[in-house]
């Protein structure tokens, strides 16, 4: 696991980090299986106090493998995740199911978690943070909901986090567009908790903060606020699970993916009536 997330726990804090920094801690099939284990391992942890989530080099995560889109205009997939599990199966008692468990596993997480972003945090990457419970993010950090750009919608849990962060004609915007913004706009959007030089060390300050505090008091605070949002996170998990099938692999959506390996605007064919 460590070659795509290492862990340390310090003083009831645990150091979380996304480990594929050659690769700009792209998300491979090896790099959710590590983040959801990551996350369950840690939740057995009596101990623990509060989580930081960053990314080590050059930034947070740049979402996705791209190398899985070019193995889809192609005709093929990156194999089976060592689990054994296709990206839409889900567990018998989960809301979550494979695809998702990167991002839900922090939202379901019994103590809070701080995510520090630097650099970029796209699709998935963003979708990661958005699980988390505080984020702290440089203000020349760069982020967005990048399925659109792929023809797919966000499929890791990220609808289900981002309606309760922004206003729903702002989690539409930014979902239709693929728009890219900066640090400083992702706080006044809602996107980010705090804007700070070292996010990272501002994670881990409050974090070392949290850490003081009553633990049981802390656990039951986060539950009790995570269970008063309104609607199903079930029924949302659920329906974003089936568009994602409705989309992936089908000619408009492959489509998008040559067109933007190959840098060209795509071409659709005309719906018939």
């Amino acid at each position: 696991m460590r070659d795509r997330v290492s862990v340390d726990i310090q003083a009831g804090v645990a150091d979380v980090r996304l480990n594929r920094a050659d690769k700009m801690n792209a998300l491979d099939n090896a790099m959710f299986q590590a983040l959801y284990e990551a996350g369950k391992s840690l939740a057995e942890e009596s101990d623990l106090r509060a989580i930081v989530l960053s990314g080590e080099g050059r930034c947070f995560c740049a979402g996705l493998d791209t190398s899985n889109f070019a193995q889809a205009a192609g005709g093929k997939r990156e194999q089976q995740p060592r689990s054994g599990h296709q990206p839409f199966d889900k567990a018998e008692g989960a809301i979550a199911n494979f695809a998702q468990q990167p991002g839900w596993v922090w939202q379901d997480h019994p103590v809070p978690v701080i995510a520090a972003v630097h650099g970029v945090a796209y699709g998935g990457g963003l979708q990661i943070a958005l699980g988390a419970d505080i984020r702290f993010v440089a203000p020349d950090a760069r982020l967005s909901v990048m399925e659109i750009k792929w023809g797919l919608v966000p499929e890791m849990s990220g609808t289900q986090t981002l309606r309760h962060l922004v206003p729903l004609d702002v989690a539409k915007e930014l979902t239709f567009t693929g728009r890219i913004v900066s640090g400083n706009e992702a706080k006044e959007l809602g996107l980010a908790s705090h804007v700070c030089e070292n996010p990272r060390e501002a994670a881990m300050t409050l974090a070392m903060e949290i850490a003081t505090r009553s633990p049981a008091a802390i656990r039951a605070s986060k539950q009790l606020l995570n269970e008063s949002a309104v609607g199903s996170y079930e029924a949302g998990l659920d329906l974003e699970a089936t568009l994602q099938r409705s989309l992936l692999g089908k000619p408009e959506q492959i489509e998008t993916v040559k067109a933007q390996l190959e840098r060209r605007a795509p071409s659709y064919a005309p719906k018939r009536k």
